[in-house]
């Protein structure tokens, strides 16, 4: 059974798959980013998200793991984004901080936070 730590490193090693991502989570699994009001349940709900995530960023790939809290259940991270988005050009350069709670084996809930205004910054057109 997989700890919180190696489901959290498929997550992001996955990520450019969105159906490989998602089969990470529990059937009734959250992803969430409360900070621009993301919410995705279930298998499904959750493929959609990040596929329409690589639709607009297509380059999106996570970088620079930095594990803060670590326990088989339950695990706290920072980790980067440098990507351009298609609709402005601009670089989305981003830090994630990520708590990830698994449940036998699976993630039961990724809650990520995020900059907004550099969000924000680069999926403007100005």
């Amino acid at each position: 059974m997989k700890t919180a730590l190696e489901l959290l490193e498929a997550y992001q090693a996955g990520i450019r798959t969105p159906a490989a991502a998602a089969a990470l989570f529990a059937e009734d699994g959250v992803l969430e980013l409360p900070t621009v009001k993301a919410h995705a349940q279930g298998r499904a709900a959750i493929e959609k998200l990040i596929s329409g995530l690589l639709a607009k960023i297509p380059d999106f790939r996570f970088k620079d793991f930095k594990l803060w809290i670590d326990t088989p259940d339950r695990v706290f991270g920072e980790y980067a984004v440098e990507a351009h988005v298609i609709d402005t050009g601009k670089l989305y350069s981003q830090t994630y901080a990520g708590l990830l709670i698994a449940e036998g084996g699976k993630i039961k809930l990724l809650r990520e936070a995020l900059d907004t205004a550099e969000a924000a910054r680069a999926f403007s057109k100005d």
